[in-house]
Order: C-alpha cells, then structure tokens, then sequence
C-alpha cells in the first residue's frame, strides 16, 4: 500500500512580515515628512527688503545716537563696544532701527532699519541652505551694523539738541504703530544726554527736573512709553553745573513720568 504524503502547507509567514515591514516603512516616511515640515515651519518666510518675517518683527531695538556735539576716542570705543553687544543680543525675528540726531526738533535721520534674519548657524540644513543664510545675514544685517559701530566717533557740534523730540519721534512713529504694539520694545538712547532747545535748556535751567515740570517742554515733549525699556548710554561731559547722578535722576524721572516700563543708565569712560 502506498504511502500517503504529506501536503505542504503554504509558507503564511511571509506575507505578513511583508506588510509589517511595509507599514513600517510607510511610518518611517510619514514621521520623516512631518519632521521636515515642522523644521520649514520653524523657518518663517521672510521680507526680501527688511529681512524680517513676512508676518511681523518679533520685536524692536531702536537706537537713537546722538551726533549732534563729537565725542572723545575713549568714549567712541566704549561706546562701540556697547552698541555691538546689544545689537548681538536682538533675537533672530527682531527689528533693529537705528537712528541719529539733529539739531531741528523731531527730525531724525534713519540709518538702519533690519531684523536679524539668522546666520547659518540658525538654519537646519535639511530644510535651509545654511549657506545662504549665512551670507544674507552678513550683508543685510551684521556688516551694514559695522559699518554704523566705526563711524560712532564722528559728530559735529550743533546750535541744539532735542533728545526728547527725537524719542517721541521714534515712540510715536515705530513703537506705537499698530503692528508694533503688542511686541517687546527696547529703546537705547547714547548722547550726552543735556537736553538743549528754546523749551528747555539743561544749560540755562540745569538738571532739576522741577524747572522741567515748569516749562513748555513739559508738555510739548510728552510721550506715552507704555512697554518700553529705554537704556541710556551717557557721554560725560566737563564743566557743568551739575554731575551725573543729577543727570540719571533727571532721565528716570522723566521716563517714569512718560510711563516707560523699565530705566537703566550707564555712564561711559571717557570725557570731552
């Protein structure tokens, strides 16, 4: 009698690793696509012109130089040193504008205006080109900076020096424009600080702000501050009736009084 043999069974086994490793891989590629798309979207489309993201700056460092009167070497190299470390610490998405002094009250001459759009050490090179960014941040942003930080000692003595205007000028037309409200804001003043027009004069009337709150400057020069924190980089000036602790009450006073959110006032080495 013959022997009856045996049917094989079909290998099963196979085609269900097969799908396994198929759904595998489908997730492997479905996480990588989502990755890559969450790190572009880290990576905000930006302004050709101002290099600042399409929908906004993140927020705004305003500069105000005061060039109306020159300053000594020592007081220009503290002073550069000063102004490239606030200009490093502006986050990638913030706005940097610059601005410097006249002597014709509330005219100001804008000399920068950027945001800090990232170095090549910003970027993920699996969705940027590291390399490009690097160059549209030295161009449109780090070396223009430069350029402004060697040219800080050069000043020219003028008839008046309306610091109050000139920082309405930039509260009333950077800070409070609507897009700009909401955002943190940072104003850095660098001048000697002696505020000098017809309204009110620190060489006439001195530091007291009580003569201030007396006179048409009062009211003329009022600006509300509301979120800013202002900084002050003094240069030091000879021969005046009234020294620099006076000069800092001064200006705390009147940035408290016009509402500003924070005060800090460094006196620079050097004198002229």
């Amino acid at each position: 009698m013959a022997r009856r043999r045996r049917r094989k069974s079909g290998n099963s086994a196979g085609p269900i690793i097969a799908a396994v490793l198929l759904g595998v891989l489908s997730l492997v590629i479905l996480g990588g696509f989502i990755y890559l798309k969450v790190k572009a979207g880290s990576n905000p489309e930006l302004d050709k012109a101002s290099l600042c993201p399409v929908d906004g700056p993140k927020e705004i460092t305003a500069v105000l130089l005061d060039v109306t009167d020159p300053i000594s070497q020592a007081t220009a190299l503290d002073l550069r040193n000063e102004f490239q470390a606030i200009v490093s610490a502006v986050p990638v998405g913030g706005l940097v504008q610059v601005y410097t002094l006249t002597e014709t009250e509330g005219e100001l001459n804008r000399t920068f205006s950027g945001c800090n759009p990232g170095s090549g050490e910003n970027v993920d090179e699996w969705t940027s080109n590291p390399r490009i960014a690097q160059k549209r941040w030295e161009e449109g942003f780090q070396k223009p900076l430069d350029e402004i930080a060697k040219r800080l000692d050069e000043g020219a003595a003028g008839q008046q020096s309306p610091i109050m205007a000139g920082i309405q000028k930039i509260n009333l037309e950077v800070f409070g424009a609507p897009q700009h409200r909401a955002i943190p804001k940072q104003l850095v003043v660098a001048s000697d600080m002696i505020e000098h027009t017809a309204a009110f004069s620190m060489y006439r009337d001195g530091a007291q702000y009580d003569r201030f709150e007396e006179s048409p400057a009062r009211d003329r020069f009022r600006t509300a501050l509301d979120g800013t924190a202002v900084r002050i980089l003094d240069f030091q000036r000879p021969g005046l009736d009234f020294d620099a602790e006076q000069l800092a009450d001064f200006w705390k006073n009147w940035v408290g009084n016009n509402r500003g959110a924070a005060y800090r006032f460094t006196r620079l080495e050097g004198i002229r």
